[in-house]
């Protein structure tokens, strides 16, 4: 099988421009099935035609457009075209779907009004384009706004339920009460609620976000144990009397001073032993990738950050404010542990 390797600058913009076609392809293996058949690979071109009736010489260059994404392992045929065999990278088929399937993300994502941007950005880059309350506010300001945003936050929560998931035996070892600092419309809450008998969230999130909250709690079945806590973490001190905090894709949303003042607020609402947990799309070149669009579309929106941060931002400042055992366990995005010290 030949490797996959890095593409050069000269490559990759060529992928980008034609970024319409790649996307076709994509939604064409999905609806074909051919996901499901190239994964567990190798597989011959051959077997590929005649299971799913497509010619062979245009099967082979379809598949060439998955191998130029970086999608696919191919290894030539000694003869003919059909002797190919091909197989795909680990999880394609999940990423194809998170991307391009009937709920992705990116449909989701699609639907803001990035289009205003387009065609413009050395106007906005320069101030003189910007986005209206009426495009996006930033904190959300009215009962609609707040909705459509706190939807689009649930859609992206796959990855952070699979990193709770992975360690809920290890988090919550005995009855605890957890508070989801920003915990938007009680998603992640209901969710963990579902894993855990034992545990309690309550949602602590701005006013206005209560109905979203009790719509969740309904669906959910979780009446007795997921609350919703009133509050601006912004302006006052966060509620006391919780065993766990946890902070969900919110400190990247604002500057250093305040995401640092938000951790020693946590700190000051824990008990002795309590834990503080951090998750979100930490720094890497992948999550930057998978951050694209929020990156564009928020070049005109000043009073959003979305700065994505190094995990050794998080470790740093959590043992500067007085956190220990501070611990960072592995998932789909990574999760940050630390506990307050005994008195």
């Amino acid at each position: 099988m030949t490797g996959l390797v890095s593409l050069s600058p000269r490559a990759l913009m060529s992928l980008l421009v034609n970024g319409a076609k790649a996307v076709d392809v994509l939604e064409s293996a999905l609806a074909l099935g051919l996901l499901e058949a190239l994964e567990p690979g190798p597989v011959s071109l051959g077997a590929l035609s005649a299971r799913f009736g497509l010619v062979p010489g245009r099967l082979y260059k379809f598949l060439d457009c998955l191998e130029s994404l970086g999608l696919v392992c191919r290894a030539e045929g000694a003869e003919a075209v059909e002797d190919t065999t091909y197989c795909a990278v680990a999880g394609l088929r999940d990423a194809v779907v998170a991307v391009v399937g009937p709920d992705a993300v990116e449909r989701d994502r699609d639907k803001y009004p990035w289009r205003r941007l387009h065609g413009r950005l050395d106007d906005a880059l320069r101030g003189g384009l910007s986005f209206t309350d009426d495009d996006f506010a930033w904190p959300p300001k009215t009962s609609g706004q707040v909705a459509e945003f706190e939807h689009s936050m649930a859609a992206g929560l796959g990855p952070v339920v699979e990193s709770f998931r992975a360690h809920a035996r290890r988090l919550w070892p005995a009855p605890a009460r957890l508070l989801d600092v920003g915990g938007g419309d009680g998603t992640l809450g209901a969710r963990l609620l579902a894993d855990c008998a034992h545990l309690r969230v309550d949602v602590y999130n701005l006013p206005a976000v209560r109905p979203l909250v009790e719509q969740t709690r309904s669906r959910a079945g979780c009446q007795d144990r997921l609350g919703f806590v009133g509050g601006d973490f912004l302006t006052g001190a966060l509620p006391a009397g919780y065993d766990a905090l946890s902070f969900v894709r919110v400190l990247h949303d604002w500057p250093t001073p305040v995401a640092r003042r938000l951790v020693e607020n946590a700190y000051g609402a824990l008990p002795a032993n309590g834990l503080l947990l951090i998750c979100e799309e930490f720094r890497t070149p992948d999550r930057l990738a998978m951050q694209f669009f929020w990156s564009y579309f928020l070049i005109g929106v000043d009073s959003c950050v979305s700065r994505l941060r190094e995990i050794e931002f998080y470790t740093g400042l959590l043992g500067d404010v007085g956190f220990r055992e501070v611990e960072v366990l592995p998932g789909a995005f990574e999760l940050i542990t630390a506990r307050k010290p005994s008195l």
